[in-house]
């Protein structure tokens, strides 16, 4: 590494990831007088921040919009001494205290760290896809749901997430049909049977989506439907939507910490059974890096605010 700016960066603790769960708990240790730093990576406010309205985050009547939301909760993190650097961390050293962390030009080091890097949804890869994320196309079902009463939607995969998100959806769309790429699928056959037990419920299968497609009026955005291309003969035909579930896997961000750290087949880090406690002492993990179950801003903002009493706690015990 070149031109490495090593002064004075050494902290009490480190906050590795933004989100709901790095905010929180840079509020408590900051709280703590412990003067936390949150490396806030390279998609600063996590996956909120392609989020438009959160209406189910406890507190805001009304909802709020996702990046507006991760503004607050920065704004207070800094108002009790934490401070944000817009770096990525792109390598650690756990192996002696205190612990290493450097970017692509300074180094760092800190008696404690929390990871909370997060979880992307696996998305399709196509850039439609993108242009209309939060206009239609959506990674998350318990998110955004409740958007699409009484519209058509389809749900990508073929799962459990899948079956399952279809079957919830329900709830609110007047339609709801399962694409999946291949003929057969690879859900538990009880959640496929309780899928195709419902009424809304429809299935595509050996189809792939070639395209989102809509309108653009004053600059706002409207998926109508989508391309879908079969896969055995290549024949394209438009279903009309309005609304888009990927449901394909989330992939937890935690490449950094490989061969350092204990994390399940997936890759989702394992912490100790009610804490945030890792299996290298002075580390923990807060948020949807941890948890492939429930992946909500509250529940990511809980488990941040748990890391930061384990902390507290953890560096009280060093000192005594």
């Amino acid at each position: 590494m070149s031109e490495v700016n090593n002064t004075s960066n050494h902290h009490k603790v480190a906050i590795i990831g933004s989100g709901p769960a790095g905010f929180t708990a840079a509020v408590y240790t900051g709280r703590a007088n412990l003067n936390p730093v949150i490396f806030e990576g390279m998609q600063p406010g996590g996956q909120l921040t392609i989020t438009t309205e959160v209406e189910n985050y406890p507190g805001f009547e009304n909802g709020i919009m996702g990046p507006e939301l991760m503004d607050v909760m920065r704004k207070q993190a800094h108002r009790f001494g934490a401070q944000s650097i817009y770096k990525e961390i792109t390598e650690i050293d756990f192996s002696k205290r205190p612990f290493t962390l450097k970017t692509y030009d300074e180094i760092h080091t800190a008696d404690a760290v929390i990871i909370s890097t997060g979880a992307s949804a696996r998305l399709l890869g196509i850039e439609s896809e993108k242009k209309y994320m939060g206009f239609g196309v959506s990674a998350c079902a318990t998110c955004d749901g409740f958007f699409f009463k009484n519209q058509r939607i389809i749900v990508v995969g073929g799962g459990d997430t899948a079956m399952e998100e279809a079957n919830y959806l329900t709830r609110f769309a007047s339609e709801v049909t399962v694409i999946h790429r291949r003929d057969e699928f690879r859900a538990s056959k009880i959640m496929y049977d309780k899928a195709k037990k419902n009424p809304k419920i429809k299935f595509m299968t050996s189809k792939v989506i070639d395209e989102v497609v809509g309108t653009e009026e004053n600059g706002r955005k409207t998926m109508t439907g989508v391309i879908l291309r079969d896969v055995n003969d290549s024949s394209k035909v438009k279903l009309d939507v309005e609304g888009l579930f990927i449901a394909i896997g989330h992939k937890p961000n935690t490449e950094l910490f490989k061969g350092v750290l204990d994390m399940d087949e997936t890759g989702y880090l394992k912490v100790k059974p009610g804490s945030t406690y890792t299996n290298v002492e002075g580390v923990f993990a807060a948020g949807d890096v941890a948890d492939k179950v429930y992946r909500q801003a509250i529940t990511a903002a809980g488990s941040g605010c748990m890391a930061a009493i384990d902390v507290e706690r953890w560096l009280e015990a060093q000192e005594s």
